[in-house]
């Protein structure tokens, strides 16, 4: 076992020319010429290494007694032979002694906080920058309220009492909290009616307003990519047409959601720099967030700075989907996720006092409002009946049971979930290979682009890694070949017939969005063109020339499937164990599936998927609930 150094990191292609660089730079600003000799000594340039390396691999910051002592891994997880990261207690002391590295008022270029936790100075900004003010948020009222007019509402939106016959309708009560809150957050599962609460929710403000004698709230509806915004707004068009309201409430519920990125003015052709910001808010009184759970540490921050202070801040997501590319889990942290709360005894008689609802709370819960009590856990679900196999196995996977999730997979019962066996090293597999071509000849046998884009879009593999034989470039290779032995596809130069696409960034100038997916196909007309389907339902068609940058994606991760819906989903794991295959990632694949999820694997696989947990290194969590 060898001593960690920076030079042991980089020997075994663990550091980035940029985590080197950093190192370089802060040894200079140090006052020493070569950090070999003077300067930073050794563990301190290895906890500035580390440090930014955590970031690429989705944490805010280096949590050192958690990783003090343990192998260091790849970046699939695999723990690398004879390094080891030092002791946290040794580690810390070269940190503080360094001149780079402080407590966070003391301005050095990283910041050890009281947990020792390390973090580059940007990190601990956005993180302190957010947890602020969403502290604020959820402490603060909302704008007074016609208690008579809301329970109407209430009862209008939520006639029946809770849908599941237990005490609490809990969607009733998020629709209360955006009301009488600056701030809500609802979390909830697919199906478990997100959407059609917050367009109530809306509905409910609107009604406020113009009995109130304002006029109705300015709202901006909002979602990390543009696959998510085209989804919002499909959502809330179909919702808010069943709404029972009045034809101005409705005119002034909008439909038309937009990135983030784009709602915040993008300036300079990068990503980073926006026009909003806190001196140039957005022109918004209600911002909601959908798919929040993919929205990184540093765009949150900028996001909710931009939020105008009077105005209201609604987050929706899946608390135990995947968290974001980029660095932060910020819903996952902000929803205390994994750890159970209650609400106070504040918000419940408050809730009494304005619509005699009753909320449940603990004989220990608090007197005084807590940042829980801007929370709604959705638990219902509206899409899987009680005898659906996929909403069992969900739950199995939630609770990290991987004996439950491996019996509800072996029931005959649930004909909807199916383990399959493993991939092999090389091709498919008989079982995979079935239903890859079973349900892409219905795609070839199709009429039209509607059509063909209609069938491809009910079945997808999904996979846990981009590279390897089970992972998306393998995959989509294996398919691509049997698909072309099976005289579906003749795949002869890039634009062959028949080859589906996802977009990889945005492109406003052609309307194309990072995640969308089309078909490459030769119609009667326009010959070989790219066909997408629009938000608007319409069928687009450009050259193939003019895509943005894009893949093919007979399969596609796990991660670039979330907002998506398929029909059936085939979730392919890794031939082993990997750090990488998580339960977040295993329960995000199987919630793809409305009707069918098979999962192909080996069950010792699934069975650590299961008991893996995410954990990103972020003191964000303990920044927002240490109060309470």
């Amino acid at each position: 076992m060898s001593s960690l150094t920076i030079e042991s990191l980089e020997a075994a292609e663990l550091l980035a020319p940029l985590d080197i660089h950093l190192v370089r730079t802060l040894d200079r600003l140090s006052g020493s010429a070569d950090a070999a000799e003077a300067g930073l000594s050794p563990l301190a340039a290895l906890g500035i290494a580390v440090a930014s390396r955590a970031v690429r691999a989705g944490h805010v910051c280096v949590d050192l007694p958690a990783l003090g002592g343990e192998p260091v891994r790849t970046d699939e997880g695999a723990a690398v032979e004879g390094l080891v990261y030092p002791d946290s207690s040794t580690w810390r002391a070269a940190l503080v002694a360094c001149p780079v590295v402080g407590p966070p008022e003391a301005g050095q270029p990283l910041v050890m906080d009281a947990a020792d936790r390390l973090y580059l100075r940007r990190f601990w900004s956005w993180q302190s920058r957010l947890s602020q003010a969403l502290g604020v948020r959820a402490r603060a009222s909302g704008d007074p309220v016609d208690g008579a007019l809301l329970r109407e509402g209430l009862d209008r939106f939520f006639p029946g009492g809770p849908p599941d016959g237990g005490a609490v309708d809990w969607q009733r009560i998020a629709a209360q909290l955006a009301v009488l809150r600056r701030f809500c957050v609802v979390s909830g599962g697919p199906g478990t009616g997100k959407t059609s609460t917050v367009v109530k929710m809306l509905a409910l403000l609107v009604e406020q307003a113009l009995a109130a004698g304002r006029t109705p709230p300015t709202v901006m509806l909002v979602a990390p990519t543009g696959k998510a915004a085209a989804r919002l707004t499909e959502s809330i068009q179909s919702a808010k047409a069943k709404l029972p309201v009045t034809p101005e409430v409705r005119d002034a519920i909008p439909e038309e959601a937009r990135t983030i990125h784009r709602a915040l003015g993008v300036m300079g052709g990068g990503t980073t720099r926006f026009r909003h910001d806190a001196e140039r808010p957005l022109a918004a009184d209600v911002v909601l967030v959908d798919e929040a759970s993919m929205v990184d540490l540093a765009l949150m921050t900028r996001l909710v700075a931009a939020v105008p202070a009077r105005a209201r801040l609604i987050l929706l997501g899946d608390k135990d989907q995947l968290a974001s590319v980029e660095a932060g889990a910020v819903l996952g942290d902000v929803c205390n996720a994994g750890d159970p709360w209650s609400y106070s005894q504040a918000l419940a008689a408050e809730l009494v006092e304005t619509t005699g609802d009753q909320l449940p709370v603990d004989a220990g819960s608090p007197a005084v409002r807590t940042f829980g009590d801007a929370i709604v856990h959705l638990r219902h679900s509206y899409r899987f009946g009680a005898r659906s196999g996929v909403a069992a196995l969900a739950r199995a996977i939630n609770a990290g049971d991987a004996e439950a999730s491996r019996a509800a997979l072996a029931d005959p019962a649930f004909p909807d979930v199916i383990l399959g066996a493993p991939v092999p090293a090389a091709g498919l597999g008989s079982a995979l290979r079935a239903r890859v071509v079973e349900t892409f000849r219905a795609v070839v046998a199709a009429e039209g682009p509607r059509e063909k884009l209609a069938a491809f879009g009910g079945f997808r593999v999904l996979a846990a890694h981009r590279a390897g034989p089970t992972g998306v470039a393998g995959l989509n290779r294996s398919i691509e070949q049997a698909l072309a032995r099976a005289g579906l596809l003749h795949p002869r130069g890039e634009w062959y017939a028949h080859r589906p696409v996802m977009v990889l960034e945005n492109d406003y100038q052609v309307g194309l969005f990072n995640g969308d997916v089309g078909m490459i196909l030769d119609l009667p007309v326009e010959g070989r063109v790219a066909v997408f389907l629009g938000s608007d339902g319409e069928i687009r068609t450009l050259a193939p020339a003019r895509l943005p940058a894009h893949q093919t994606v007979f399969a596609m991760t796990v991660h670039k499937s979330q907002g998506s819906e398929f029909t059936e989903v085939a979730l392919v794991l890794p031939r082993r164990p990997s750090p990488v295959t998580t339960r977040e990632l295993v329960y995000t694949g199987v919630t793809r599936a409305r009707e069918v999820a098979r999962v192909y694997g080996d069950a010792a696989v699934l069975d650590a998927a299961v008991g893996a947990r995410v954990v990103r290194a972020s003191g964000l969590r303990s920044a927002l609930w240490r109060s309470d």
